[in-house]
Order: C-alpha cells, then structure tokens, then sequence
C-alpha cells in the first residue's frame, strides 16, 4: 500500500511514478489516499484499488507563519497520526499487505510489516528567529521516523542536490536510500518537439497547494494576466473538479489536465509560474525547465527551496510583491540539465524492498 500525505498535491504526484515502477516489477499496489491526492490519483490508475485515509488536514493561514499555525494545531495532527496508525493495523489485518510506503504520513509503521517513510524533508525548516528549534524538531522527527524499516530519500546524494539542507543536513536515524528525484514526466513520451506547437503559450500558470493560499494566487495570476495581452495556460490544481475554459481570447483555465497532455504545456510555455514546492522542483528538473517561482507566504520549507534554487538561476517573488510583468523581464531563458540516470537508484530501493518482504 502507498499512502500520500493529503497536504497540497505534490505528495501524490510524485508517488505516481513509484506506483509505474512498482506495476512493472509485477507488484499489486493499494492506495491509501483522501480527498485531492485521492482524486489524483484515481485519475491515473483508475484499476486499481482505493482505500480511504484520511488525513490530517491543515488549512494554510492567510497571513503569517505556516510553523505557527502547525504548532497551534499539533494536538490536532498528533490525534490524526494516532488515528491512521490504528486503522493501518486494522487495514493490515483484513489485506495483508505485505509493506507500506508513507510519503510523509508519520503514523503509518507496523511491527510486523516492512514500512518505508518517503521524505525530502528529514529537516524541518522553520523561521529564522526561531531557527535553533531545529535540531529540536530533528529529534522529535527522528524518534518518529525510527519505528520504520528504512527511509527513502527522492534525492540526489552529495553536494549536487535539488533539496539543499532539508534532505541533507541531518541524517535520517535509519536505513537510508536517495532514490533521486520523482517526477511522473520522467523519460521520453514518444512525441516529437513538433508536437507541442498546440500547447505553445507566452504564461503557464500552475496554481497548487492548499487553502486559502492556492487561490489567493489563483485571484492574483488571473487579475493581472487579465490585464495583458499574453498567451496564457493557468491550471487550477482541483483534480475533483472537471473545469476547462476560456476566460478570454488569450486565457485558458483548467481545473486539472491528464500527465501527458500537462508535460506538453510545460514544455511549450515560454514563462512558468509555480510554487516551490519540493515535488513540483523535481517535475521541472525532469524536463529541464526554469520557472518563476512564488513561496507560499509563511512556508518556510518553500522559502527556503526558492533561496536555494537560486544558485541555478531561477527568479524568485514574494506573493505580496508579485508583478507580472517584472518577473517575465527577469526570467532567464537558461534550462538545466539531468544528467543522471535516477532509474538506477529508484531501482536498488525497490529490489532490496521486495527482498525483504
């Protein structure tokens, strides 16, 4: 079984190409998922069998620190990890899983079954006033994830790495594989560059994470998208919804697209425009596209992955500063460059995984 956390959509989507690999080596996969992250993924793999987890949702603040709102609501996480570690037990009892893969759900661990906890983040960033609470949470985050079998990275390892201290700086207190980076656009699609002249735009705008934020951008990218005359793609980031519209005679807006047809907008807009988060970093890489980025205001994991991604040259705005048209000038045309056959290292996790069930 794998399991997502339900927080924003990037948890799903980069577990979408460990389930492909997973089916090719012949294996059964269950998905454990709630409410976005569960629509997304029963989009792809609509065969296979679903079970609802819930999860422990959190709503973003509109102002302020996302660690805050955490700590103010950690009762309330901590009851939701209780809660999916007894119905894990349940859910094993009746289906016999024979191991679990948690992306990030830190109550999903069995005694008797093979259990891997899937992050990028073994650190957790927090503001910088605040930032000698880190080896604190570090340990809270180590003596949690020390009730798994291993501990799997989707990272590089060294010094040429896309998650900077958030994968690197401490080290996870158990088995540890860096699987490198998880993108479902991963490898070639069949196309040629012919193909993606339909999807050319001047604007890709890619709107994710969770409420109130993903559509405080989502008003803010329209209302000034509105007021140009660019070429522009924006997609909402509601795959339960089937939205697909005009909004004018140079905007198009949809509720989701499928991966295929989603990879052939990246590849044919001139400007991207999306968070930083850590699944949506691995996507661009994938497919050697720059983007203008936009921090979740108060995320200071997302914070700081904009800083760090700035070594590589990407233009990076704070949402309550944001102006379209500044950014487009910034915007370098320079791509980056995946030199490294992640297959590989994806490939040693899942034979010493199957080994061991």
């Amino acid at each position: 079984m794998i399991c997502p956390l339900d927080w924003g959509l990037g948890h799903a989507s980069r577990c979408i190409p460990l389930i492909t690999a997973l089916r090719e080596k012949g294996i059964e996969v269950v998905i454990g998922a709630d409410q976005r992250p569960l629509a997304l993924l029963r989009a792809v793999f609509p065969e296979l069998e679903y079970i609802r987890l819930p999860g422990y949702t959190i709503r973003y603040p509109g102002k302020g620190s996302m660690e805050w709102r955490i700590l103010r609501s950690l009762p309330g996480i901590l009851s939701g990890i209780r809660k999916e570690h007894r119905l894990l037990t349940e859910l094993v009892q009746v289906h016999q899983f024979d191991a679990i893969i948690s992306d990030n759900r830190l109550g999903l661990w069995h005694k008797q079954v093979p259990c891997i906890y899937m992050t990028h983040q073994v650190m957790v960033k927090v503001p910088g006033a605040l930032s000698f609470l880190e080896p604190v949470l570090y340990s809270i985050h180590k003596n949690m994830m020390k009730k798994y079998s291993a501990c799997w990275i989707p990272d590089y390892p060294g010094e040429n790495n896309l998650s900077g201290d958030l994968g690197h700086k401490f080290k996870a207190p158990l088995k540890t594989f860096f699987i490198g980076p998880l993108s479902r656009f991963a490898g070639p699609d069949g196309t040629s560059e012919g193909d993606h002249d339909n999807y050319k735009s001047d604007i890709l705008a890619i709107i994710s994470g969770p409420e109130p934020q993903r559509t405080i951008l989502e008003q803010l990218i329209l209302s000034q998208l509105k007021g140009s005359e660019l070429k522009a793609t924006v997609l909402l980031g509601l795959p339960e919804k089937q939205i697909a519209y005009q909004l004018d005679d140079h905007i198009r807006v949809f509720s989701n697209l499928d991966t295929p047809t989603f990879r052939k907008y990246i590849l044919g807009a001139q400007h991207i425009i999306c968070r930083p988060g850590y699944s949506g970093i691995m996507d661009l890489f994938a497919l050697g596209r720059k983007a203008i980025l936009i921090p979740t205001p108060g995320q200071t994991e997302q914070e700081y992955l904009a800083a760090h991604l700035s070594r590589y040259q990407f233009v990076c705005k704070k949402q309550d500063h944001f102006l379209l048209r500044d950014a487009i000038l910034e915007n370098s045309e320079k791509t980056w460059h995946n030199s490294i056959d992640d297959d590989v290292l994806l490939d040693q996790a899942l034979v010493q995984l199957i080994d061991n069930i």
